[in-house]
């Protein structure tokens, strides 16, 4: 296999703000996607969560970051469903 070129980044234009929403109007006509709204739907009240700081003994972030790493997910996530299945 030959070694792949890479792009030259630094002489590519950028592309104007015009440019960008006829692409985003294009990609909703063809396909039907909203390019505006991708990623994550907004939480309702209820499901939104509390940014806060909290110091945790170094043995428990280490068990959390293992646990994520097996199950594919971030280690907050892992000691949210902790906290979660204890409080009820």
């Amino acid at each position: 296999m030959a070694n792949p070129v890479e792009f030259p980044f630094a002489k590519a234009r950028k592309i104007t703000p015009e440019e960008v929403m006829a692409a985003e109007k294009a990609i909703k006509e063809q396909f039907g996607i909203d390019a505006s709204r991708v990623g994550r739907p907004p939480k309702n009240e209820t499901e939104k969560y509390q940014a806060i700081s909290i110091r945790l003994h170094p043995q428990v972030i280490a068990w959390a970051k293992a646990e994520a790493k097996k199950q594919g997910v971030g280690y907050q996530t892992i000691i949210n469903e902790a906290l979660l299945k204890i409080s009820g």
